[in-house]
């Protein structure tokens, strides 16, 4: 996938987020006309039910983690030539920027073996360890940013089509929370194939999308995730950042741009000097 391809990609990415959490917010005339479809198709509950799922539990923390979130990836998006070509690298790079912001996030890697109906498989996403408002007690905060395509099925009926047209690119939340958006999901997916004819596959059932987020086997890796990223693209980046201003560098500090325009020093002087810095 190429560099222009992946940019697109994050940027609709992140627009659908925008518009998934404005109509979870308010009853939109598309929300209504969803809703008469799934009426037709026997199954009212599956949307009413999402709906009041998404809508529960939205903590002040999980706010400002989905808008943390959402700005890296739209500054991201915008960067020509440092857009990682791996999503791997995506959450390595959005896990180092939450930790730069003063969150306990890390990199979560699932593994689970082969079980009765559930082929072996592994996935990856990024958790974020805040205090509860209430109890001051750790609550752990699950982020997925593709989270909607995970419940994408082949040939799906349209009522299962509107069903996930709802669901959120980036999920942030609990892990109750979580569960009961899978469990509705499964059933609804296991719906849709039934109609069509089709058997659900092993990697829809229940046991395989619940292994994903909330398996036993989950390893966290917090710790060198720097060194993980690649100083090397660390530096490029930096140095994309910085291009832009460097005209302005050379104005501005002309006896010092012969030193200072070289590496991420560069970026230290125009933030020192009150020189907008591009980040």
């Amino acid at each position: 996938m190429s560099s222009l391809e992946e940019e697109e990609r994050l940027v609709q990415m992140v627009h659908d987020f925008i518009e998934s959490s404005e109509s979870s917010s308010s009853s939109s005339p598309s929300s209504s006309k969803c809703l008469l479809s799934l009426q037709h198709h026997h199954q009212p509950s599956y949307f009413l039910t999402l709906q009041e799922i998404l809508r529960s539990g939205n903590t002040e923390a999980e706010k400002e983690v989905l808008e943390r979130v959402k700005k890296h990836l739209v500054m991201r998006s915008r960067r020509d030539g440092v857009l990682l070509k791996s999503s791997n690298g995506l959450k390595k790079w959005l896990v180092r920027k939450l930790k730069m912001d003063g969150f306990n996030a890390s990199l979560c890697h699932t593994s689970w073996a082969t079980s009765s109906g559930c082929p072996a498989g592994d996935y990856e996403y990024i958790d974020i360890m805040v205090e509860d408002e209430q109890t001051e007690e750790p609550i752990r905060l699950i982020v997925d940013i593709d989270f909607k395509s995970q419940f994408e099925l082949a040939r799906p009926t349209q009522a299962y089509k509107e069903l996930t047209n709802i669901l959120p690119s980036i999920f942030v939340g609990q892990e109750e929370k979580l569960n009961k958006i899978i469990s509705l999901l499964c059933s609804a997916a296991k719906q849709s194939l039934k109609e069509r004819g089709l058997h659900i596959p092993p990697w829809r059932t229940s046991t395989y999308m619940h292994s994903k987020w909330l398996s036993a086997g989950c390893q966290k890796c917090s710790e060198n995730i720097e060194s993980a990223f690649g100083r090397k693209n660390i530096e490029e980046e930096n140095r994309s950042a910085s291009v832009g201003n460097v005209a302005i560098s050379m104005v501005k500090n002309p006896e010092r741009s012969a030193y200072w325009g070289r590496g991420v020093c560069f970026c230290l002087l125009c933030s020192r000097s009150g020189l907008q810095v591009l980040v």
